[in-house]
């Protein structure tokens, strides 16, 4: 479930509610003795963070790591290909 921030018209308060994508709108302040009406803000959103120590092996891989691999698909693209060998045609 999202936070959302709402703004109240009258008071000038910035608050923060954690509620569903399904409830309704907030219409009025919850501060004590202001009953004003509150408008919800747009937010741009927060970016994911991943807390942990990685959530694939190969995410965050060492520089020395990715050099080698290189190194070893550049060489085992350089090598010729073996080609088949045709069978002798046979004499009826």
């Amino acid at each position: 479930m999202p936070n959302y921030d709402y703004k109240c018209e009258k008071c000038d308060q910035v608050f923060e509610v954690f509620q569903s994508m399904n409830d309704e709108k907030l219409t009025d302040c919850p501060k004590a003795d202001c009953y004003g009406q509150v408008k919800r803000l747009l937010g741009t959103g927060a970016g994911i963070i991943f807390k942990g120590s990685g959530f694939y092996e190969t995410d965050y891989r060492s520089d020395s790591y990715k050099a080698g691999e290189k190194k070893a698909s550049e060489s085992s693209s350089s090598k010729p290909d073996k080609k088949e060998s045709k069978p002798a045609k046979s004499s009826d």
